[in-house]
């Protein structure tokens, strides 16, 4: 009777032992969450939240959006704006003015479309969101109800998308038109529009343009890239600096150019796509600001009940330094400022800060 009872008593003393390292195990399983058994003597952390600091400029960004007028304010902005670009129309030197006065061409009328039912005159400056103001004309002329019905291959197709070119009227139609109608146009940071241009048709090219990797590219790749198989030009692909460095080149730019033909468009300057300081235009919207543009120039073409704009993903207009400085990083100095000189008009008749950050 005594070994049995011994024997009752040692399983007991066994299961409590089983018991009290099971429940230990299971609750240090816990700790991944915050949760469960602590060891004596430690102390319970608490998991640290992870902070995300904006980049430098992203506080430049949260900076100026503190100082952001509000709506009914924006007039004024719109106002200063056209002070700035008038000034420096009138008052450039010799140099720059070479980059910043251009005749009315028909190149600068073939950018210009025309809504003759609202009176509306809208300069094509690509890369800088076109696509969604065009639309907007594309509703008003009457051919779509809303900016969502329009297929997103009608809008690029210029035969058919209803929207005339100033340069399709008469001379005396075209000067009528210049005089009366509102006008507008949208424009963007010079280096960061290159990079988006860069982007969008040697890089990821959506709409399937085969020009541009089979005969723009391999043709700056032969006159630029210092070493290079003719073999290879359609494979290898452009460089952000090779194309720095044709966009530099002044002499050697022009004479590709005449080859490229129209193709050229996505990096010609603000300045010989809209001749602004030929052409009075009404507004001129910033890409960076484009969420407080919008309603402005809405409101004043007077369309603002008539028409409602595609709707701007969050944090796609804000300029992007960092951005900037990467695909510059590895491009000389010499070559930054040769590209910035063909750009400075484009910087100086609409505000933006020279780069200094790249050029010195």
């Amino acid at each position: 009777m005594r070994p049995h009872c011994l024997l009752v008593g040692a399983c007991g003393w066994m299961l409590l032992i089983f018991l009290f390292v099971s429940k230990f195990l299971s609750s240090r399983s816990g700790d991944d969450y915050g949760q469960g058994y602590t060891l004596p003597a430690s102390k319970l952390v608490k998991p640290v939240p992870v902070v995300i600091y904006p980049e430098k400029s992203d506080l430049e960004t949260v900076k100026e959006s503190v100082a952001t007028p509000t709506e009914g304010e924006w007039q004024s902005v719109s106002e200063k704006r056209m002070e700035l670009l008038g000034a420096m129309c009138r008052n450039s030197s010799s140099g720059l003015r070479n980059l910043t006065h251009v005749p009315i061409s028909k190149f600068v009328l073939d950018r210009i479309f025309v809504c003759d039912k609202h009176k509306i005159l809208f300069c094509q400056t690509p890369k800088v969101g076109n696509t969604q103001w065009k639309k907007v004309l594309i509703v008003l002329n009457g051919a779509f109800s809303s900016v969502e019905e329009i297929p997103e291959n009608l809008v690029h197709d210029h035969e058919k998308n209803g929207l005339p070119r100033l340069s399709s009227l008469s001379p005396q139609e075209i000067t009528q038109r210049l005089n009366t109608y509102f006008k507008f146009l949208i424009v963007r940071d010079p280096f960061e529009r290159l990079i988006s241009a860069f982007k969008d048709k040697f890089v990821k090219n959506p709409r399937f343009e085969p020009w541009y990797k089979h005969d723009i590219a391999p043709a700056i790749i032969r006159k630029y890239r210092k070493s290079h198989r003719n073999s290879e030009l359609a494979e290898s692909g452009l460089h952000f600096e090779d194309f720095v460095r044709y966009l530099g080149d002044a002499e050697g730019r022009r004479r590709l150019d005449r080859q490229f033909g129209e193709h050229i468009i996505h990096w010609v300057t603000y300045a010989e796509l809209c001749a602004p300081c030929e052409i009075h235009y009404s507004v001129v919207g910033h890409h960076e600001t484009l969420e407080k543009d919008v309603p402005y120039i809405l409101r004043a073409a007077g369309i603002d009940r008539l028409v409602s704009y595609p709707s701007i993903p969050p944090g796609i207009t804000r300029y992007n330094r960092t951005k900037v400085e990467r695909y510059f990083s590895g491009i000389s100095r010499r070559d930054i400022r040769r590209l910035y000189a063909h750009y400075s008009g484009d910087f100086q008749l609409f505000g933006y800060q020279t780069p200094d950050f790249l050029l010195n």
